[in-house]
């Protein structure tokens, strides 16, 4: 029998309790075997705010350097910094990064994203699965003498604060107020170096970078951590209100009414902000939710094009496709000028940039799309068969337009509705939305739910 792979080898990253699941020695051998693999000549390496990530941090950056690979050093930092390095220095020899994170995951948990040359992602297929092969089986070569790696240094943060500033025209903004929600991540010292750049006001909520977590694991999803931020927009008579998970690659907005906003209605937002830019563009976009999306890139003058979900699968659709924009409802955003990366800090300039030339608020640019499309959220359930509960939603709902892209979507006139089987978890994940009728659109969503949850 080989030996089992290590738990914390997932299919689009590395993540898991420490250090039951991941340790230092563990991670040593992970800079080993990577180096074996791609053979870079330097890799960015950056971390989050976890306590453990100091530690197994820097037994990366040994396996890296005893590799003979040189290390850039980022040090804290967002996820988005390690792509911006992977992509914007590869004429420097910089080809690949590796940033220790585990995003919204609880404080016990850590683990890294790695990307390649370009910041193309390693996944199970392109790398990961080899990866957990070698550590797991000690199929490591021995350290060579005399060959070792040197730590570089480089300023590379204000080249990446120039990159996002590239999106705007700063002498365009209004001096806007707008309500910043670190979670105690990352995000807080970027918005600073921002704010010295924009005519902003920024008021800061959970600012400091905090492993402990004093505010719990920063994961604006949970209804239960939105609170805080609606109510300082509020307070404040905010524009804007914004909050980041820990790693910040993922963004989330509130209107100056203080009602947080979907990411669905974010992505058509900034494809048609893309569009403006480069009209004619292609914007990808996730299955789950889809026509708001498609009218507004088509009215705009795009070509929408619909995709698998996970960022992997996006990145590389992308590439083939040249497109300008990519966007899920789940608060990824990415960029075909930032490696076809996601980003968590430009989706919000650009937001600002809307503001500021429109003359109009976030809540007008979003109601209308609201009230056109009205959605359920996503909504999870536990199930014991997911397959089965699939065969059986659709047989119930015959006649609709069957679209297999991920999971089961059917589309009828009125009301459309996609249901996916989690990667993880024995989960089914339901979307519903409808044309302009909210009444209908939850009509529907409380049947199919009674379908879901019925026991033969």
């Amino acid at each position: 029998m080989g030996t089992a792979v290590p738990a914390c080898f997932k299919a689009y990253d590395i993540r898991g309790k420490v250090p039951d699941q991941l340790d230092p020695p563990l991670a040593r051998k992970i800079g080993i075997a990577y180096v074996t693999l791609f053979q870079p000549r330097c890799v960015a390496v950056g971390l989050d705010i976890r306590l453990s990530s100091p530690e197994i941090s820097e037994a990366l950056i040994e396996g890296l350097l005893e590799s003979g690979t040189d290390v850039l050093e980022l040090g804290l930092c967002g996820t988005e910094e390690v792509y911006h390095a992977s992509f914007a220095g590869a004429e420097t020899g910089i080809d690949g990064g590796i940033m220790v994170t585990a995003s919204h995951n609880p404080a016990d948990y850590n683990g890294m994203k790695l990307v390649t040359r370009e910041a193309r992602p390693v996944t199970a297929e392109t790398g990961l699965r080899k990866i957990a092969e070698m550590v797991s089986g000690d199929d490591l070569p021995v350290k060579t003498e005399g060959l070792t790696g040197k730590r570089v240094q480089g300023d590379w943060r204000e080249r990446y604060i120039d990159h996002l500033m590239s999106y705007i025209d700063p002498d365009l903004l209004s001096p806007l107020c707008i309500v910043a929600n670190g979670g105690n991540g990352c995000a807080g010292p970027v918005i600073d170096l921002l704010e010295k750049r924009l005519p902003v006001k920024i008021i800061r909520l959970n600012h400091q970078p905090d492993g402990t977590f004093p505010n719990g694991v920063p994961n604006p999803l949970l209804p239960e951590n939105r609170v805080a931020t609606a109510d300082l927009v509020r307070s404040n008579k905010a524009d804007l209100g914004l909050a980041w998970d820990g790693d910040f690659d993922r963004c989330f907005f509130w209107d100056e009414k203080a009602r947080f906003i979907d990411g669905y209605y974010l992505v058509g937002l900034l494809a048609r902000e893309m569009l403006v830019q480069e009209p004619g563009g292609k914007i990808l976009h996730d299955p789950r939710l889809i026509w708001n999306t498609r009218e507004i890139v088509s009215s705009s003058g795009g070509i929408p094009i619909a995709t698998r979900t996970g960022h992997a699968l996006i990145k590389e659709r992308m590439r083939q496709e040249d497109s300008i924009y990519g966007g899920e409802m789940s608060a990824h955003h990415y960029f075909r000028d930032f490696g076809y990366c996601d980003s968590g800090m430009i989706p919000w300039l650009l937001v600002c940039s809307m503001i500021s030339r429109r003359g109009v608020p976030l809540s007008q640019m979003v109601d209308e799309m609201m009230q056109a499309y009205p959605i359920s959220g996503e909504i999870n359930t536990t199930v014991d068969d997911p397959a089965e509960v699939l065969r059986r939603v659709e047989e119930h709902y015959v006649g609709g337009e069957i679209d297999r892209i991920d999971g089961l979507s059917i589309a009828f006139d009125s009301f459309r509705f996609n249901i996916r089987e989690s990667n993880t978890e024995p989960l089914l994940r339901l979307n519903v939305e409808s044309r302009g009728d909210a009444a209908l659109m939850q009509s529907v969503t409380e049947q199919l739910l009674t379908l879901i949850n019925t026991t033969d």
